[in-house]
């Protein structure tokens, strides 16, 4: 079964390197654990909950990277 996905608009991937990265996660702790993994490596624009689809299992949540703008070790 697919979920509805909000659709990405061009605003969001006006340039290479812009990513949207859509998380599907058994709970909260998952989804937000892994969007702050990959804070920890690139920019990020974090969300700061998560959403639940009626009818279905666990959540979702939705950012957005900037692998140009990448963090080094020692940041």
């Amino acid at each position: 079964m697919v979920l509805y996905v909000l659709p990405v608009s061009e605003m969001h991937i006006r340039e290479p390197g812009l990513v949207v990265v859509d998380v599907a996660a058994a709970d909260d702790v998952t989804a937000l654990a892994f969007e702050r993994m990959l804070a920890g490596r690139w920019a990020t624009v974090t969300a700061e909950s998560t959403t639940r689809d009626p009818g279905q299992p666990g959540v979702r949540l939705r950012c957005y990277l900037d692998l140009c703008q990448g963090f080094t070790a020692g940041s």
